[in-house]
């Protein structure tokens, strides 16, 4: 059962949702193209592992996994005991801690990518930490600027933005940030998917793209601008598209990549698209980092019905981007 490929932290995330049993369920398929090591709560782990009636057995962090259920574990105690269902704002140290510690990991060099289950983010900030995300608190600790992309087998769809009220976005869109965007997108599509000219397609702000100004000025002034002189230099752009068409599938099959301006933007086709396999990637760390495209799912936790497909998804990924970056290095 022991993979021979690239070392990945694996980091639970809430403690009270899927999380935990998406790990164990993980925890019983043979790897042969990574190691995995869990970053949590012990005791959570094992109540999810006792509501799926699956084996786990949790090993030394130098330990091998050999046998289904076999899950390395650095620990990081939940203050509280874990109910499925029901979060508390105790455990939110924990949780943050995990996460850290996982990051930290792979910014030294210890792991060689990090893959992230589902954060529930009221709990944490209710836990006295300023959260927004994961995709923000791992580009705060690498120090580095970094794109949310989501992807699946149809389409990979990167954001301009990510967790913002909608009132936010025109005014967090600007010319520095969209260059900024799109070549740290370029530059993952090669490095990481080994494509060698991305073609992206970029959505306009506004219905229609702003119908030449009539509803809007932002394609005119910031987006188109941006694509002009990225297309000067060689990159492969196409838009500013209208975003009510981009997504047809005809066009699709042109696209490495779609550039959305918000979250809602893209999301919903992408997920629409292929919900269970779709995973969320950092572009722009150090190292890769992979996780669920799903929430906690409370109203699922421990009642075995959670689908593992993204987390699977997730591992996979991670993997393979780990090891065509090592093939570089």
């Amino acid at each position: 059962m022991a993979g021979t490929g690239p070392k990945l932290a694996l980091v639970p995330g809430e403690p009270a949702g899927v999380g935990p049993e998406l790990c164990v369920r993980l925890a019983q398929r043979p790897r042969d193209d990574c190691t995995l090591t869990a970053f949590g709560d012990a005791a959570a782990l094992r109540a999810a592992a006792d509501a799926l009636r699956l084996p786990l057995q949790l090993l030394e962090e130098s330990a091998v996994a050999t046998r289904p259920g076999d899950l390395p574990l650095r620990e990081f105690p939940n203050s509280a005991p874990s109910v499925f269902g029901q979060t508390s704002p105790r455990n939110a140290a924990a949780v943050i801690a995990a996460l850290d510690a996982a990051s930290d990991a792979c910014l030294h060099g210890e792991f060689a990518g990090l893959v992230t289950g589902p954060m529930h983010k009221a709990a944490i900030n209710a836990g006295g930490f300023a959260y927004t995300g994961t995709t923000e608190r791992l580009a705060e600790r690498a120090g580095c600027d970094v794109v949310m992309m989501l992807a699946n087998d149809v389409v990979r769809v990167a954001l301009a933005t990510t967790h913002l009220a909608l009132r936010e976005v025109p005014d967090a869109i600007t010319r520095e940030s969209l260059e900024r965007t799109l070549r740290i997108t370029d530059a993952a599509l090669r490095r990481d998917f080994g494509i060698a000219r991305p073609t992206i397609a970029v959505l306009g702000l506004n219905p229609h793209a702003g119908e030449a100004g009539l509803l809007g000025r932002e394609e005119i002034e910031t987006i188109e601008p941006v694509l002009a002189a990225l297309r000067d230099e060689g990159f492969a752009l196409v838009g500013a598209l209208p975003a009510d068409t981009a997504f047809l599938p005809q066009k699709l099959v042109g696209f490495d990549a779609v550039l959305a301006m918000y979250h809602d933007q893209g999301l919903p086709t992408l997920k629409y698209s292929g919900f269970e396999r779709a995973v969320n990637l950092t572009l722009g760390l150090p190292y890769p980092r992979v996780a669920v495209d799903h929430g906690t799912a409370l109203d699922l936790a421990g009642k075995g019905l959670a689908d593992p497909s993204s987390l699977f998804a997730a591992v996979e990924t991670c993997a393979r981007i780990a090891t065509a970056r090592a093939a570089l290095s």
